[in-house]
């Protein structure tokens, strides 16, 4: 059949459409290999397979009808029960797949690609043979599925629900309703100044105000998409990692319609490739390794997504071996780097630099000394954090920490030598109106918990007159933490970031700017940079001079709270206590509602942070076995959950909890402030 008029048009509709069906190709024979012989999804990838040879002989892309067909023919063995979905089989139809993807381009631009088609088509033929009858060569005869494939799509585009817009709209929508939220703010700073008015006072100005701030959120939604969007890329470098070095590994998700805006997630989408890869090859043992430690032949690697206040948080964990901190260091140390005062943990790191590896074989995947140096670059670039948690024999998690939008963020406002400045929330650990400082090896610091950090003055570091007293603010960079003091603390709200221009030089210290409601420019600071600067401009405070320092300049906290974490997922338990501990506390830690239990019987807390959704006993079941036991009556329990529903807050508060936090709108200052309120009113 022959398209004339509209013909690159209903192209370009069908390698949309086909880009999609390929997709769930993938990830329904990646499932289809994992359940054994499921007819219903062996029907589902004939059905992709078929369509997809009837859309491409529609608009006469004959590339991918050939392909397509052969495929057909090959999974119709499937269907009839011929054979079963065995590895080698599944290998040659995603490699199929994997071909028609690289395709769709080149034939869209009009280049000849029949001999790559022919290729593939032979590999499909090849497994094809001596295991049943094949087709005869040729188009079949296209049924409903195949005469109506554009039909359906051209009709979709006038009714459809779903509209596909370039993302270059999308940036200037969101421009343009930031401007107008900005123009709106001028506005009413104009009322006030010129005419003395209240803007507040106005309806029409609070209406304006609270539309142009729902339009602006709105539109922010526009731009999110779910984890699950590159999900089925990871399962896939897993199974093919995996089969490469006769390892046998499980890949499981959770929270993948967790949503972050498209750039960010583009931008992790290499990271988190890099990551699994580096699981399998690195990580995983061989299943005899395993079997000899007593560990199940088949590995695990999760990848878990969760949104916590306005960062996301997606973790990469295997059961593997762990890291060998040890040749980190060695390695590291002979490729030049100062190890020498280095804990475990800050040696843990080192595994970012560039070109360093511990692979003892150098292979396609793995041990070239590249891919965790692009982990750091892209979290970096996205403002964001990797944390690293590893035990030996058990495991690694790799943590990355982003911002859910980088075109709206959350910051302190502060001011230093006279100007205001804006510090992304997502690296403020604290921030205090009053601390002692100390000092280290002539240095000064400042105490956060047991750890002492180092501390510069914020204006000295932007090459400004220095502020002589004032608050100061601790934040964190991928690895390390520093304080700074400041002029003062101007208060926090949402910023729109704007990148600077590319005439200008690169400022490490700079990740964007504001425009502020009087016109004046608000300079949004990149937190690594500033601190790769506050470092060099004032030498690094080493761990010796730290553990070296008078034990009177540690402070105490007197009779400390303990509180016990209960969550399954590492990640929040490990945030929770890092963010509790820094305030004083102590903590334990559960991960189910049963292992809570057992550690209350083992001696008193005095409050129980707990998640919902838990295997064995889940935190409802927990608060309610709390409460039944008169011992326990007065014991506070917060729950901390992703479950938002009015539904489930009433049963928390039926089963007895003391108070209700959801994950999507947590931060430690709100943690911290429930935490002190139920233990100041036990």
């Amino acid at each position: 059949m022959t398209i004339t008029g509209h013909e690159d048009e209903f192209r370009r509709m069908f390698v949309e459409e086909a880009d999609e069906r390929l997709t769930a190709l993938t990830r329904d024979l990646l499932a289809l290999e994992e359940t054994g012989n499921d007819p219903e999804l062996v029907a589902s990838v004939f059905r992709d397979a078929h369509t997809l040879k009837g859309g491409a002989g529609v608009v006469g892309l004959e590339e991918v009808r050939l392909v397509a067909h052969a495929m057909e023919s090959l999974l119709e063995q499937l269907r009839s029960g011929n054979r079963l979905p065995t590895p080698d089989l599944i290998d040659v139809v995603l490699a199929a797949v994997d071909g028609v993807k690289e395709m769709l381009p080149a034939v869209l631009a009009g280049e000849d690609n029949m001999a790559k088609a022919r290729a593939i088509e032979q590999s499909l033929q090849a497994m094809a043979e001596g295991t049943a009858e094949e087709e005869e060569a040729g188009p079949s005869a296209p049924g409903p599925v195949d005469a109506g494939a554009l039909g359906p799509r051209a009709q979709a585009f006038a009714d459809a629900e779903v509209v596909r817009v370039p993302l270059a709209r999308l940036d200037e929508l969101v421009r343009l309703v930031g401007e107008s939220a900005s123009a709106n703010l001028r506005f009413g700073r104009l009322l006030s100044e010129r005419l003395g008015v209240d803007p507040a006072a106005i309806d029409e100005v609070r209406d304006l105000s609270r539309v142009l701030n729902d339009l602006q959120e709105r539109t922010m939604r526009v731009r999110m998409v779910p984890v699950a969007t590159i999900t089925d890329g990871l399962q896939r470098a897993v199974r093919d990692v995996a089969r490469s070095t006769g390892k046998d590994v499980r890949w499981e998700v959770r929270g993948e319609d967790t949503e972050l805006d498209r750039g960010v997630l583009q931008q992790l989408s290499d990271p988190l490739l890099h990551l699994v890869r580096n699981a399998v090859d690195h990580g995983i043992e061989s299943p005899a390794e395993r079997a000899a430690v007593g560990k199940p032949e088949q590995a695990v690697v999760r990848l878990h997504a969760m949104q916590l206040g306005s960062e996301v948080i997606v973790t990469i964990t295997d059961d593997g071996k762990g890291i060998d901190v040890d040749r980190v260091r060695a390695q590291a140390g002979a490729r030049g780097a100062d190890v020498t005062n280095l804990s475990d943990e800050e040696a843990l790191y080192l595994i970012f630099r560039s070109g360093l590896s511990t692979a003892s074989f150098v292979s396609d995947i793995s041990g070239r000394g590249v891919g965790l140096d692009v982990v750091r670059t892209n979290v970096e670039a996205v403002r964001g954090r990797v944390e690293i948690h590893t035990e030996p024999g058990v495991g690694t998690e790799f943590r990355l920490v982003v911002p859910i939008t980088l075109a709206v963020m959350p910051c302190l406002l502060v001011e230093a030598g006279g100007m205001r400045h804006a510090v992304p929330m997502h690296s403020v650990l604290q921030a205090q109106a009053e601390a002692a400082e100390a000092r280290a090896e002539g240095r000064p610091v400042v105490w956060v918990g047991s750890q002492a950090v180092p501390l510069s003055n914020l204006a000295a570091v932007l090459g400004l007159p220095p502020d002589q007293a004032g608050p100061i603010v601790v934040v964190a960079g991928l690895t390390r933490r520093h304080a700074f003091r400041v002029g003062g603390l101007v208060g926090q709200r949402d910023v729109a970031v704007k990148g600077l221009s590319r005439l200008l030089p690169r400022l490490d210290v700079l990740a964007g700017a504001s425009v502020e409601p009087d016109g004046s420019i608000l300079l949004v600071l990149d937190i690594p940079g500033l601190i790769d600067r506050a470092r060099t401009d004032r030498g690094a405070v080493t761990m010796a001079s730290v553990a070296d320092a008078p034990a009177a300049a540690v402070p105490t906290v007197a009779a400390r709270a303990k509180l016990l974490v209960v969550d399954d997922a590492l990640t929040v338990r490990e945030l929770q206590r890092s963010i509790l501990e820094r305030a004083g506390y102590e903590v334990v830690t559960a991960v189910d509602g049963v292992e809570a239990m057992a550690t209350l019987a083992e001696g008193p807390v005095d409050l129980v942070l707990t998640d919902v959704e838990m295997p064995r006993m889940d935190g409802f079941a927990l608060t309610e076995s709390i409460r039944a036991n008169p011992a326990r009556s007065n014991l506070p329990v917060l729950i901390l959950t992703s479950r938002a529903s009015e539904n489930d807050r009433q049963r928390g508060m039926e089963a007895g909890a003391d108070g209700y936090i959801v994950k999507s709108a947590f931060d430690e200052t709100a943690l911290l402030s429930a935490v002190e309120r139920l233990l100041g009113r036990r």
